[in-house]
């Protein structure tokens, strides 16, 4: 299966989310919780926020502009206003670099 190379592993610290930028896919947030990489898109389904902009809890993500909070391993949302889940991708480390499938059909 093709993959993708997103962004170097060292760059996302623990506990943060950097946003990405890829030919084909809508912005995507990256996350590290604890060492354990997860992607999804960036944008809320409510409001268009970035997400990447938002607050982490555990493994939630909350939205810097009406406080909807997303399940960052799931992309089901979790609280109002926030009602339509995001696309979650699944993540592959490979030597030190980020990779999700070149395919969107699994999201």
């Amino acid at each position: 299966m093709d993959s993708i190379a997103l962004i170097e592993a060292d760059f996302v610290e623990p506990g943060t989310v950097l946003r990405v930028d890829v030919d084909g896919f809508p912005p995507l947030a990256v996350f590290n919780l604890e060492g354990v990489y997860f992607v999804c898109d960036d944008t809320c389904s409510h409001g268009e926020a970035s997400l990447s902009e938002g607050t982490i809890e555990g493994d939630r993500i909350e939205c810097p502009w009406h406080n909807g909070q997303f399940c960052i391993r799931t992309g089901a949302a979790l609280t109002p206003p926030a009602v339509r889940p995001i696309a979650v991708y699944p993540v592959t480390l490979k030597d030190g670099i980020v990779f999700i499938p070149a395919n969107r059909s699994n999201p």
